[in-house]
């Protein structure tokens, strides 16, 4: 293998990726960490996390004989963002999380790792491995730190010196590979990714409750959204960049050359009003291909619901949602009932 780690970071600079980096497979570490976590609750309705809870620091049973895990970075910052206060100064503008206003990620990532593979492939001859891009019980963050691409943040997101408007993919492999020295933390005294948080859900330097987090309520959490969550939420009806947009290392991250990660549908500028005037159908067409469209069109509209309780009260606004206040959705309508309150006007 002399030599091959090298050639394979080589070989993924050319395929696109901005960093690669290699790490064993050994999380025993990790695990109780994991466990504790999990223990707490923090992971909410995300089932699959109890499910899978030592699967994700167990690689070997997930791909019987792995050695190493080259972990892979893809930028996908599209342009230069604002601070917090100006991406959210506009109540009536939807905000969408900066990596799913382009094309879904999961496909350019596997495609690009799948093609890495066989380059190992084409100088090595067959080997064993598996090759995942947030589609498997994998500890990313974990393994990347470990890997030398950065370190987690407090925010518990990886960061680097080019700040964390990345993508993460793993191939797990039976090779035999020299691996790289973790990263150096880099956080310091920093904590503005925990003082900003507006629902308070990362709960200390490195530990966030996801049953508070936007990006958990508006994606993975399926019934209704904690009242006392609800105006925190502002106008965030997918993700929420908060911790993101306000470290000081994000002021150093490069763009990404990707036309797949540059919005689309609008989704960088669209009113609340507009896409809560989407039929199914229009969301389905202008969702195909974007990861918004797997938490399907209830879940959407559920989102926007809270988005238009909390948006200047305006003739428009009350409309629109008058206009769902039967919906066949009992969620949708009980999301309706709550922000039509807000503007003080009944259902």
């Amino acid at each position: 293998m002399d030599g091959l780690a090298a050639r394979i970071k080589a070989w993924g600079a050319e395929l696109g990726f901005q960093a690669v980096g290699i790490a064993d497979a050994d999380l025993a570490a990790a695990e109780p960490r994991l466990a504790a976590w999990i223990a707490m609750g923090w992971h909410g309705e995300m089932d699959y996390m109890a499910r899978h809870g030592t699967l994700r620091a167990r690689p070997a049973e997930l791909l019987p004989g792995t050695l190493r895990v080259i972990s892979c970075r893809m930028d996908y910052l599209p342009q230069r963002p604002g601070p917090v206060a100006q991406e959210l100064e506009d109540r009536s503008r939807a905000y969408v999380a900066r990596y799913a206003r382009g094309r879904d990620y999961h496909k350019l990532m596997r495609s690009r790792l799948q093609r890495l593979c066989d380059r190992i492939e084409a100088e090595t001859g067959p080997f064993r491995y598996r090759a995942f891009a947030d589609s498997a019980p994998v500890m990313e963050v974990e393994l990347a730190a470990r890997a030398g691409i950065g370190w987690r943040g407090k925010h518990t997101l990886l960061l680097d010196r080019e700040g964390s408007w990345f993508f993460l993919g793993e191939i797990l492999c039976d090779l035999a590979l020299e691996t790289d020295s973790g990263a150096t933390d880099r956080c310091g005294t920093c904590e503005r990714c925990i003082d900003v948080c507006p629902t308070r859900a990362i709960v200390g330097p490195y530990r966030l409750d996801a049953r508070r987090c936007i990006s958990y309520l508006t994606i993975e959490h399926k019934s209704a959204i904690p009242l006392e969550l609800r105006a925190l939420i502002g106008n965030r009806v997918y993700g929420c960049d908060d911790c993101q947009l306000v470290c000081p290392w994000n002021g150093f991250a490069r763009l990404s050359p990707e036309d797949d990660f540059k919005a689309r549908s609008g989704l960088d500028r669209a009113s609340l009003v507009e896409l809560f005037g989407w039929s199914e159908s229009e969301f389905d067409a202008r969702m195909r291909g974007s990861p918004i469209r797997r938490i399907g069109y209830e879940r959407w509209l559920r989102n926007l619901a809270v988005g238009l309780g909390n948006a200047p009260s305006s003739p428009e606004v009350v409309s629109v949602l008058r206009a769902r206040a039967n919906d066949p959705s009992p969620l949708v309508r009980e999301h309706v009932r709550w922000a039509l309150d807000r503007h003080g006007v009944a259902a």
